[in-house]
């Protein structure tokens, strides 16, 4: 893995997996660990983070990650949740569950994340000139995703901090999250219970909880205004307007194994439109955030439009899939389950 060098008065920290090792296990009948692992960088100042490396320790079981942010005034809840679960940090479906940030869909355009990744992780350096503000006495939350559709064992993610140089003057980057339905049906000549959009819907509650039951009504409602007549297919899309001018300055996207491509889309107020991500091949392994060639402003009233198509039939294709009985698939958090998620790093002027 490749991490380029450090610029003047740049640092690192290197966060190890607190313990050494986690052994991740899922909940009696299902196949997904989410573990929110409390991070301590030890950042006495003022400072930006200008990138961030994650090294996981088994590719085989990490899904995906994500860094979180804890700022000071969160890390005595953040403190809580770790000593309320006897196991190496806290159970963390949907997001950390830290006061102020919500893991519904009420954080969307100010998403406390600082970097996301695949199986591979990788290095994200961010756009020249801004960085991820970390005050003094913030903490990091890692959030990971473990796929135990393949086998079991101990892992030991690491994650390095690009820390800017002392003084550095850069903009801080903020997350706007793009989520869009995922309503995809059977394919055809499959069968089985599961085939039901409600019994779909009330075994992602079962394996994730109730919240997961009202993000799919909530996308529902969010993207189409209405949660009682969802419309099935294989494309799902859905935009938002921008509330406030901002600077946007990097793009990517989010699914799972079923994805075959995404785009991101800015729709202006005088009806024009320019693409911003397009993934014409999905590739689950490689979802590196696209850093744009320039930044782009967008005003108040312009449109952010996320759009994604699935393709049901690679459930029998896959082999972490294949053993596993027919479903409709809806927005949910494990590895047999989907999503679809634009993710825009922006500033403001």
């Amino acid at each position: 893995m490749a991490v380029a060098a450090l610029r003047p008065g740049e640092r690192w920290i290197t966060l190890p997996m607190p313990g050494g090792a986690y052994r991740p296990k899922a909940d009696p009948g299902g196949t997904d660990d989410y573990r929110c692992i409390l991070l301590d960088p030890k950042i006495s100042a003022d400072s930006f983070l200008s990138g961030v490396v994650l090294q996981p320790g088994n590719p085989n079981l990490v899904h995906h990650a994500i860094l979180y942010r804890a700022d000071p005034e969160q890390v005595s809840a953040a403190k809580a949740k770790d000593a309320g679960d006897p196991r190496l940090g806290w159970s963390c479906f949907g997001g950390p569950g830290l006061p102020g940030n919500a893991a519904d869909l009420g954080g969307l355009n100010s998403a406390p994340w600082v970097a996301a990744w695949a199986t591979s992780g990788g290095e994200q350096r961010f756009a020249q000139g801004t960085g991820q503000r970390a005050r003094a006495g913030t903490r990091l939350i890692l959030q990971m995703h473990y796929n135990l559709l393949n086998g079991d064992g101990a892992d030991s993610t690491t994650v390095k901090l690009r820390v800017a140089a002392a003084g550095s003057r850069l903009q801080p980057l903020q997350t706007l999250l793009l989520p869009a339905p995922v309503e995809l049906p059977c394919p055809a000549g499959e069968t089985g219970p599961l085939c039901d959009r409600d019994a779909a819907v009330i075994d992602v509650m079962r394996r994730f909880g109730a919240n997961s039951g009202r993000v799919v009504a909530g996308l529902q409602l969010l993207c189409d205004g209405s949660f009682t007549n969802p419309r099935s297919g294989t494309t799902q899309s859905c935009g938002r307007p921008v509330s406030e001018t901002i600077q946007l300055r990097a793009v990517a996207g989010h699914m799972h194994l079923l994805g075959k491509s995404i785009r991101i889309d800015l729709q202006r107020q005088d009806g024009t439109t320019r693409r911003l991500l397009d993934i014409k091949v999905w590739d689950f392994d490689d979802q590196r955030a696209t850093v744009l060639p320039q930044t782009l402003t967008v005003h108040a009233g312009d449109r952010l439009r996320v759009s994604c198509t699935h393709d049901a039939t690679l459930r029998q294709k896959l082999p972490a899939l294949a053993k596993l009985p027919p479903r409709y698939v809806v927005w949910g958090e494990g590895s047999s389950d989907e999503m679809c998620l634009g993710i825009v790093s922006y500033t403001q002027p």
